[in-house]
């Protein structure tokens, strides 16, 4: 896998998935809603994790700047 997030892409990715995580502890968001956004909190977590997006690899993007 080649890597293709950039710094700024894992720190916002990483943030989003802070702000889902904390709005879900306090009940700001509950129910199916919650576990929807939730699921896609960890999935942005894994993938700031890895460095790599599947999503980004089928549409071409790349904002890794290291070749």
């Amino acid at each position: 896998m080649k890597k293709n997030v950039g710094n700024t892409d894992k720190s916002v990715r990483v943030l989003l998935a802070i702000v889902v995580a904390l709005l879900y502890y306090f009940n700001v968001i509950e129910g199916t809603l919650a576990y929807i956004l939730m699921a896609v909190a960890i999935i942005l977590l894994v993938t700031s994790l890895i460095n790599f997006c599947p999503l980004y690899k089928i549409l071409g993007i790349n904002t890794c700047k290291i070749k």
